[in-house]
């Protein structure tokens, strides 16, 4: 199969890059910038990322360009361009000012194949400390602003284009004809990539892979697991088993629902209520890694405990997506996010690893389980953190409180789902994910019936996003905000205040612990 190779030299934005050429229809690998796959045939084309590095810094990534430049076309992004640049005989210093925010093409060469169809002062959006005050001398300037010259640039021998802009972020307008200039007229992509292929190739591999041999897979309800699973039973059918593990903190009813759900689908799935183990190991535990640590551990130990019963298995299945291993490649050595299912397996369980959806962006996963046939409302499910509502309780962990949150949450979920705005979308379609935070730890003084209470406020949190590498705050409507409020204060014992989260991630997270 066709695929361009992203090189990532630490940008915030690389994962957009490669979001931004799976919607061309092209497959797409995002690799560290050091492990260029040479040799590889399939491969049509290279994309150079940003960075948060200067080239003048000693521990700036480099890469030997030798290994594509003049073999595939090449585009290299604010970094890449300006390591392109720099390697190549140009010249690259600190700009007077940061660069930063949005900025008009002024001229741009509309003959170029790089911006075929551009308009005129079409804006972009520039990110950068460094500027090129030279290019090399077998370059020429194709794009500029009104404060950066060399603000697009290519080679007059062979394919290699560079922008000091980011054609990936929203900002930039005409960033997606950019990368399809590039991607399809210029590398050539035949645009084979699509829900329906990536299903037959899958299918077809994991036929191949798996044999006649038996796999466990470990349900969570949501969607990642679960498009794992109906994509697993469309290979080997019943040689899949399915473990369904409720730890007690999960959203109200949601154990007996999703557990409906599944058999629906055929699946053949086992459930294990564990809640007792959980609440008792969580007992008095306040902090929230200690928290996520628990009930991790205690996951394993159910999970491998119910799995031992299968003693034909030879393969478990995680539903890992690629942002899952993006994150967790730590090319500049600083931890974004661990991933539970990353990393591979406990050594006792002496299973192989199958990991059917280790491709795909979350978008990617929903196109998939439509594919599939499967029912609407467990495609758009937001996600959830594994550890349940015990990391939307702030403090210790209890029965009551888990009631508490589960009731208010309820309420709140249920009422996006109501709500149809003005363009006739629900608020629970628009939203990538919403939940509600317990603020055990604190108590608010109230009224209610003439008497004073002194009960626990409950925070409301709903983000909008397309991969939650950021987020930012919804604009919930006012008229919902009253109601759900209202609601949960009159209806949920323990609750006498309810406040609404507008913070962005950064520098906040989706979650409070």
């Amino acid at each position: 199969m066709q695929k361009i190779i992203i090189l990532d030299f630490g940008s915030q934005t690389t994962q957009l890059i490669g979001r931004r050429v799976r919607e061309l229809d092209t497959f797409c690998e995002i690799l560290p910038y050091n492990k260029f796959p040479v040799g590889d045939d399939s491969v049509i084309g290279v994309i150079l990322s940003g960075s948060p590095y200067s080239v003048h810094d000693p521990e700036a990534f480099k890469v030997d360009l030798s290994q594509f430049v003049g073999k595939v076309p090449v585009l290299g992004i604010c970094y890449g361009a300006q390591f392109i640049s720099h390697t190549l005989g140009g010249k690259v210093e600190k700009a007077d000012s940061r660069e930063y925010g949005r900025a008009h093409l002024e001229t741009v060469d509309t003959t170029n194949p790089l911006f075929k169809g551009f308009d005129e002062h079409s804006q972009v959006w520039m990110s950068h400390g460094d500027t090129i005050t030279a290019i090399p001398s077998d370059f020429k300037v194709i794009g500029s602003t009104a404060d950066v010259t060399n603000a697009a640039f290519a080679s007059t021998k062979q394919p290699v284009w560079a922008v000091q802009f980011h054609p990936e972020v929203y900002h930039s307008l005409q960033g997606t004809q950019l990368l399809k200039n590039f991607v399809v007229d210029i590398c050539g992509s035949k645009q084979e990539w699509s829900a329906a292929s990536f299903v037959d190739t899958t299918v077809a591999e994991l036929k191949a892979q798996l044999g006649n041999d038996r796999v466990i897979l470990g349900l969570s309800g949501g969607v990642d697991s679960s498009v794992a699973a109906v994509l697993l039973n469309k290979a080997i059918g019943n040689r899949l088993t399915c473990i369904f593990v409720d730890h007690g903190m999960l959203r109200k009813n949601e154990f007996t629902q999703v557990m409906e759900d599944y058999r629906c689908l055929g699946l053949n799935v086992i459930g294990v209520d564990a809640s007792e183990k959980f609440f008792a190991d969580l007992a008095g535990v306040t902090e929230p890694e200690q928290k996520r640590k628990i009930i991790g551990r205690d996951f394993v130990e159910v999970f491998n405990a119910e799995a031992k019963k299968i003693t034909d298995a030879k393969w478990l299945a995680q539903g890992t997506i690629y942002p899952d291993r993006i994150e967790s490649l730590n090319i500049t050595g600083k931890v974004i996010k661990s991933h539970h299912n990353v990393g591979g397996l406990p050594e006792e369980m002496h299973l192989q690893l199958c990991e059917p959806l280790k491709w795909l962006f979350k978008d990617e996963v929903r196109r998939v389980g439509r594919q599939l046939g499967m029912p609407e409302h467990l495609i758009i499910r937001h996600p959830f953190p594994g550890p349940g509502l015990a990391v939307r309780i702030l403090g210790d962990i209890t029965r009551e409180r888990v009631r508490i949150l589960q009731d208010a949450d309820d309420i709140y979920i249920r009422g996006l789902r109501e709500y149809v705005d003005t363009d006739g979308e629900t608020l629970y379609n628009k939203v990538w994910q919403a939940g509600a935070i317990l603020l055990a730890t604190v108590r608010s003084v109230g009224v209610m019936g003439d008497e004073r209470t002194y009960e626990h406020p409950v925070a409301l949190r709903a983000v909008t996003s397309t991969d939650a590498m950021t987020a930012d705050w919804a604009h919930l409507p006012y008229d919902f905000m009253a109601k759900v409020s209202n609601e949960i204060i009159n209806k949920v014992r323990g609750v006498n205040r309810v406040c609404y989260d507008i913070s962005s991630k950064p520098p906040a997270t989706i979650e409070w612990e």
